[in-house]
């Protein structure tokens, strides 16, 4: 399996559509805080920590299989974070318009990265992988 966009590329363009409904058809406006990113640095350390790739782009090339930290509370952290980056940057741009785009972000990830990557963790990992993936989350909880 080759995938060709990585994820922080789709959430950039997502992240612009954003811009261009808060300029062109704001809805709504707000005043909230900035977001932060402690989710993918927690999860990217965690990666680094197993000595495994974090390019999401071939996870035929995973070493090893991360289950802990962040990820007994989601199976998926780093994109989990790339949502709430979105959220944030919506709430940001301080209009309703915007926040169309986060569920449509999760919809196109899922289709195009995390089923294609689970297939290919199952693959690589299946003794291990079928089991995680029973028990955690593909988003959180």
């Amino acid at each position: 399996m080759r995938l060709r966009i990585p994820p922080p590329i789709l959430m950039l363009v997502a992240a612009g559509f954003m811009w261009v409904l808060d300029h062109w058809m704001p809805l709504a406006r707000w005043i909230a805080p900035p977001w932060n990113r402690v989710i993918d640095v927690a999860a990217l350390v965690r990666f680094r920590k197993a000595g495994t790739t974090v390019n999401p782009l071939d996870p035929s090339k995973a070493s090893y299989l991360v289950t802990e930290g962040v990820f007994r509370v989601s199976r998926n952290p780093m994109y989990l974070g790339l949502v709430l980056l979105l959220i944030g940057w919506a709430i940001w741009l301080g209009s309703v318009s915007s926040l169309v785009v986060p569920p449509l972000f999760v919809i196109v990830i899922t289709v195009v990265q995390i089923i294609p990557e689970e297939q290919a963790l199952h693959e690589r990992f299946d003794q291990e992988y079928a089991p995680y993936q029973r028990r955690g989350a593909r988003w959180i909880g």
